[in-house]
């Protein structure tokens, strides 16, 4: 098969949004591709989200604060609103501290060199009057596609963990048209739109896609062995989608959790990066402690290196 020729043109619709134009493309390969793009785009560009928070005063997401005018559960739904450019591998923290009276946006966080709010004149609460004050402390994690609450569950008190939606898409739809070259007319044209929350440009998003099924094709046309992938120095080993979630956040009981956060482990990509006999010679851990370590990890999809 011949090497494809077609051309990319790019319409920018809005902040955030632009319209791709590819062809032309031999029949059904309109279908083909834009179907393709159109699924990674929605479950494979990295992104960024609040994953949960703390707020002085508050124990639980079921209670509203005195001199707040929206209850927790309304605080939480703004909150899910406000988007962030972050790509590290570990979780920040962002604060808010503010008095009323007036209305606060996300623009009065105080947030690290690496973190971005993108939405800053994004509504969070409304405080009523000059003795009013709050005092509030996010996660902010990077990952992929939409992660519910439930898989971040806490033990520790005032922690409210939020559904994340870190895909960075708002929505893309494409539609595919004949067109013609010389005198033949059974050509397809692509026509794909993109919408992305500015954290990301569309045509970076359209590109990251791209980028992510040719690894998968390249895959299939050259597949790595068996025996490669159960290698050590594979990429098996590398942490996986999610293996930020902070060690205290797997239930772990409180003398381990303290005994790994003592020794360095902040997070589940730190435990995977060692193995089982490096783990059990952390001090204040023995063989049972981690088995306790492995199960909570395996209640997640997480697996220990021997």
């Amino acid at each position: 098969m011949t090497k494809p020729q077609f051309s990319i043109q790019t319409e920018k619709l809005s902040t955030g949004q632009s319209k791709f134009i590819i062809e032309p493309l031999p029949k059904g390969f309109g279908d083909t591709l834009g179907n393709s793009l159109r699924r990674v785009l929605y479950t494979a560009i990295p992104g960024a989200a609040i994953t949960s928070i703390r707020i002085s005063g508050v124990n639980h997401q079921f209670t509203s604060m005195e001199g707040l005018r929206e209850d927790i559960v309304e605080l939480i739904l703004n909150l899910k609103l406000v988007r962030v450019s972050y790509s590290g591998d570990k979780p920040v923290k962002i604060t808010l501290e503010a008095n009323g009276p007036g209305e606060i946006t996300a623009s009065k966080f105080s947030t690290p060199p690496d973190v971005t709010i993108i939405n800053p004149d994004q509504e969070v609460a409304h405080l009523a009057d000059k003795n009013s004050k709050l005092e509030l402390e996010a996660t902010i994690e990077a990952g992929y596609g939409y992660s519910p609450a439930e898989d971040r569950k806490s033990t520790t008190l005032g922690v409210i963990p939020l559904d994340a939606a870190f895909s960075p898409i708002i929505l893309t739809n494409y539609k595919v048209e004949s067109t013609r070259v010389g005198r033949v007319t059974d050509y397809d044209k692509l026509i794909l739109e993109v919408s992305t929350d500015n954290t990301v440009t569309p045509e970076t998003a359209l590109k990251t896609a791209a980028a992510t099924l040719v690894e998968y094709f390249n895959g299939i046309v050259d597949p790595e062995s068996l025996d490669a992938q159960k290698s050590p120095t594979s990429s098996s080993n590398k942490p996986v989608i999610g293996s930020n979630i902070s060690v205290e956040e797997l239930d772990l009981p409180t003398r381990i959790a303290n005994a790994l956060q003592k020794a360095g482990f902040q997070t589940v990509a730190d435990l995977l990066a060692v193995t089982k006999t490096q783990l059990s010679k952390v001090k204040n851990l023995g063989g049972k402690s981690v088995e306790i370590v492995e199960s909570a990890l395996s209640e997640r999809g997480y697996e220990l290196a021997q």
